[in-house]
């Protein structure tokens, strides 16, 4: 299953897409199934209608965790590094994972969740929260994460729309310095949530909290008491696994649908072969993936992927800037961390806070480093690659999206030859193509267009929740035959992809193409500036100008010397034609809690439409967007 060198890449590479049948099926049947498919693909991306392993049954939690456990029993699953420094952390092993799971789902049985159900869980980055999360997958619950940071409408809304059954939730949460109230959230959700009839809550904080009579349950009063047996109910390979919800820049957001089996096949062989870990008996390698379950990265790289692997890796409740800006480089050290995967954001964060951060740590135990989320700027990735990696971890900057369930378009770690702030090549059974605005496929090298999928993967979007038609609207209509993935896209010389960002992030400036992405790069190459966002708005005389929202240090010069300081930088990088109209320095951007920068409110501001913001309620600070409003050009 794991590629060892570029040559067996792109032998692996052509049998998947001459033979794909035959190359998926083979590496389906090195997992633990109840009984075969009887097909491997059917599919068309009309309706669409996509099936994998057809007809196969199996439970992904034997997968996990059973399996394992002959060799692996006293093997630790994962490393708990808490909150705080003075907290004390936790080590779980794979037996204490098979038993805490087993326990959890025992007590969602008591509370008659039967299989197909929906079940919520809105927790902290705790090792509970895993739990949770497999002991539905065990019974056949459908699991729906919801990041413990969204308000109590956003939580009542995912809520509502797949009728959940049962919540479980904490107390409250620890976030750097502050302390989160998370029950009394769900409390305010759950007044407008007939369909829960019982709340599970872990204390974790010991707040005060209220419990409602006959629905509310304390964990650790039920929980331990359960049997740490339970049988793993037999799932069929299309049975959805878990409900994800993600924002669309219009409406409200879309459940998006995973099923059991391919979702299975494709988390293990992506996590395998991308980050390229020593899994053999006796090895020292770490994984740590710094995002949260809430998200579509936190369920594939921390839950489902390393476990289908038998990897040991980290989950972390903090933040990476507390109690100071050390805290990665601190807990690599600690824990011998030799593979770590973080988002762009907190790289570009933490660079912008200076070295005297990083160099008290060594950091000599990591062998790979890992990017997500948005594609990483040229300056950013040298950074990382000469701070954090000094100069001899291969990084790997992955593409994917919550509907994609997995990494499509990654380097594979050591063994793809790099570009910097290039996705590079597609990962075996994955086949991108390039179409222009009409549909039509845009061949060979050197070109750009729009990022389009033409044969399924084993992990892709099935559906979205309780609205079908959405699905097909959204992905599947735009081009037709093909799943359309929203990104604009470079194909260089090398045949290597750069994604250039949101295809409604691309600016036509006088005819001329350009990608927002590629500006705040160009941005960002300046030493003073922490970050930046850049948008189109209405030009008379090109069509479209370019609007930048640019992050500098309180402490920095004069504004006007900064803005002809990055007009040069863009102007070396890009070109003239990629100058930006308008410089707005600001001291934050509008982001989701999840790092995502919500570049429509940032249009609407650049293009004067200040009256239709639209929600501003789950931004991680909603008062930054009064203040671009009031310093708009």
């Amino acid at each position: 299953m794991k590629i060892s060198n570029f040559e067996e890449y792109k032998e692996q590479y052509r049998l998947s897409v001459e033979q794909p049948e035959t190359f998926w099926a083979d590496i389906a049947k090195e997992f633990k199934w109840r009984s075969l498919w009887t097909k491997t693909v059917e599919w068309n991306f009309t309706e669409p209608k996509i099936e994998w392993f057809k007809e196969g049954k199996l439970n992904i939690t034997e997968n996990c965790i059973d399996r394992h456990l002959p060799e692996k029993a006293n093997d630790v699953a994962f490393y708990f590094e808490p909150n705080g420094l003075d907290d004390i952390g936790r080590t779980i092993t794979y037996q204490q994972l098979h038993d805490e799971v087993c326990k959890v789902a025992n007590t969602l049985k008591s509370f008659n969740v039967l299989k197909g159900d929906r079940v919520c869980i809105y927790m902290p980055m705790i090792p509970e929260a895993v739990f949770a999360m497999l002991a539905c997958a065990r019974i056949g619950a459908v699991h729906s994460v919801v990041f413990a940071g969204f308000s109590a409408s956003a939580l009542a809304g995912r809520i509502q729309d797949c009728d959940c059954k049962v919540v479980l939730t904490s107390d409250g949460a620890y976030r750097g310095a502050k302390d989160i109230p998370i029950k009394k959230v769900v409390d305010e959700a759950l007044e407008i949530c007939p369909c829960v009839e019982k709340v599970l809550v872990y204390k974790h904080t010991n707040t005060h909290i209220e419990l409602t009579e006959d629905r509310d349950l304390i964990w650790q009063d039920v929980v331990p008491n359960a049997s740490a047996q339970c049988e793993a109910e037999t799932m069929d390979s299309e049975d959805i696994l878990f409900i994800l919800y993600t924002s669309g820049s219009t409406g409200k957001p879309k459940g998006v649908v995973h099923t059991c089996g391919g979702y299975m096949v494709y988390t293990c062989y992506t996590f395998q072969n991308v980050f390229q870990m020593d899994l053999s008996k006796g090895s020292k390698d770490i994984f740590w993936c710094t995002a949260d379950v809430g998200w579509i990265t936190g369920h594939s790289y921390i839950t489902y992927g390393p476990l289908l692997a038998g990897a040991t890796s980290i989950i972390f409740e903090g933040v990476p800037t507390f109690p100071d800006a050390g805290r990665f480089w601190k807990a690599i050290d600690k824990y011998k961390v030799t593979h770590f995967y973080t988002a762009p954001t907190a790289i570009r964060a933490l660079e912008a806070l200076g070295l005297d951060y990083v160099t008290p740590y060594s950091l000599s135990s990591l062998k790979m480093l890992g990017s997500v989320g948005e594609p990483i700027n040229e300056e950013a990735w040298h950074w990382y690659h000469k701070n954090i990696g000094k100069e001899k971890c291969p990084i790997v900057d992955t593409w994917w999206q919550t509907e994609t369930g997995g990494i499509l378009i990654s380097p594979l770690a050591g063994i793809t030859p790099l570009i910097p702030s290039y996705a590079t090549l597609p990962l075996p059974g994955v086949q991108p193509l390039l179409v222009d605005d009409k549909g039509n496929e845009i061949v060979g090298n050197n070109v750009e267009g729009n990022l389009c999928i033409k044969y399924p993967w084993p992990s892709m979007i099935r559906t979205t929740y309780g609205d079908h038609e959405r699905c097909q609207q959204t992905y599947f209509s735009t081009y037709k035959g093909l799943y359309f993935t929203g990104d604009g896209c470079k194909r260089d010389e090398n045949g290597y992809y750069r994604i250039t960002g949101r295809v409604d992030d691309v600016m036509n400036i006088s005819g001329h193409r350009i990608g927002t992405a590629e500006v705040e790069s160009a941005i960002n190459a300046h030493f003073d500036i922490v970050e930046s966002a850049v948008v189109g708005y209405p030009h008379d005389i090109k069509g479209q100008g370019i609007y930048a929202y640019v992050i500098a240090p309180s402490t920095t010069k004069n504004h006007d010397s900064l803005r002809k300081e990055i007009l040069a930088e863009v102007t070396k990088i890009i070109g003239a034609i990629a100058k930006p109209d308008k410089i707005q320095i600001v001291s934050g951007l509008p982001k989701t809690r999840s790092g995502k920068i919500m570049r429509r409110i940032l249009r609407k501001v650049a293009e004067g439409d200040i009256t239709n913001l639209g929600d501003t309620s789950t931004l991680l600070d909603p008062s930054i967007v009064d203040e671009i409003v009031k310093g708009r050009l």
